[in-house]
């Protein structure tokens, strides 16, 4: 097996992200330039800083967009740690992360919203931590373990009891899982398999795969996995297991077929009714229905859609086109894409929407000495409004509050 010295891995990883972009295109796919109103309220989100182990709070509103305060990350100042997924509790409370790298693997970690104080020590996970969501309420975390060291074989999803910073289970998935979201209700958390092309379900109250769903052209539709594979048997526990991203299907290594999906997000409806999955190679939206498990419908899409995310109001289906470095939008309904824009820089990456549906943050990581770049836009005029310089690789991304402005000037 081929292993990466650990002073090495952030070269790997920003490698494997640079690896197949495009330069974006010029023009945004709009009909007209439309105007703004000025926002009548003040709203925070906070992204994650992956190649200067750094964490931004942003804070826009009628003043304008800035960052309002910066956080450290990670324990080892000679080592790069890169704080890749963020979510933060229902309630406000609490901002959970994951670290991808770090000696010798990635960590979760658990913050205080406001005075953004650490709560308690990382938590070691699998290997390369990347996308977490948190149950609805907020005591259990799902992280995938993206895996980029050594053999491509089956990884994890790792669940932790946040409360105590505890692991309770590491689940095997799939090869490079990603895309971490729990369901509304709290009862499923999805996932994708890059490399397998696979929708997986987890049901968050077993710690097991409960339904898989092939997303590969000409085979879409259950997935029977073979006897003995890991979701068969008990939660995969790092108490009883000691390297359970190691164990593949029966031995059987991976391969992927030449008109891959190779999805990178999973967007469950509020309904729980069907999944969307950003199709990165594909340059398309599967829309999964999950009663008659088959594929509803395809959204074609930009070049490379990565993160997607739904408006509350369930009216727009947003996504990060990756490597077109650029920000689409969709009409839920008719599927119809609304506006393509073109991002402030290159390597776009997450997207995190306001409550009030009125807002959407984008994250890009740029190239090299590059910074990363927050930028805001209007879902009601469908343009850019502001743009916030962030740490290098900005990732992960996710919405903290809305306050609404008074008339008296703060």
């Amino acid at each position: 097996m081929i292993r990466i010295a650990p002073h090495t891995r952030k070269l790997y990883v920003l490698a494997f992200a640079a690896c197949c972009v495009a330069a974006p295109s010029a023009v945004a796919q709009q009909a007209a330039p439309r105007v703004s109103a000025v926002p009548t309220a003040d709203y925070w989100i906070y992204v994650g800083a992956e190649s200067a182990d750094l964490i931004h709070r942003v804070r826009f509103g009628p003043a304008g967009a800035g960052v309002e305060k910066t956080t450290r990350a990670g324990e080892i100042p000679t080592e790069s740690e890169g704080p890749h997924g963020l979510a933060i509790s229902a309630d406000g409370t609490y901002l959970h992360m994951t670290t991808g790298h770090g000696v010798p693997d990635g960590k979760y970690w658990r913050y205080e919203l406001g005075p953004d104080t650490l709560v308690g020590p990382g938590t070691l996970l699998g290997r390369f931590p990347a996308s977490i969501d948190i149950t609805p309420d907020g005591l259990y975390a799902f992280s995938v373990n993206f895996n980029l060291h050594g053999d491509m074989v089956p990884s994890t999803v790792s669940v932790v009891y946040t409360p105590t910073h505890t692991e309770l289970a590491r689940v095997v998935t799939c090869v490079m899982p990603h895309g971490s979201r729990v369901a509304s209700s709290g009862a499923f958390h999805y996932s994708v398999c890059m490399m397998d092309d696979q929708l997986v379900e987890i049901d968050t109250h077993r710690f097991k795969v409960s339904r898989r769903f092939s997303l590969a052209r000409g085979s879409e539709g259950p997935v029977n996995v073979p006897h003995g594979a890991p979701e068969h048997s008990a939660a995969w526990s790092p108490a009883t297991v000691e390297d359970p991203a190691e164990v593949g299907y029966a031995g059987h290594r991976h391969s992927m077929e030449p008109n891959s999906c190779s999805p990178t997000w999973a967007e469950p409806a509020p309904d729980g009714r069907s999944v969307f999955v950003a199709c990165n190679k594909a340059d398309e939206i599967v829309e999964v229905d999950l009663d008659a498990a088959r594929v509803k419908r395809r959204l074609k899409t930009g070049r490379g859609p990565y993160n997607l995310a739904l408006t509350p109001d369930g009216r727009l289906l947003l996504a990060t086109l990756k490597q077109g470095g650029m920000f689409e939008v969709f009409d839920v309904v008719t599927g119809t894409s609304l506006a393509r824009l073109t991002n402030s820089t290159t390597v776009a990456h997450g997207v995190a929407v306001s409550p009030d549906s009125r807002y959407a943050f984008v994250s890009s990581e740029g190239v090299g000495a590059e910074p990363g770049k927050v930028d805001i836009y209007d879902l009601h005029a469908l343009v850019r409004v502001a743009s916030v310089e962030v740490g290098q690789q900005a990732s992960g991304i996710a919405f903290w509050k809305m306050e609404p402005r008074t008339t008296t000037a703060r």
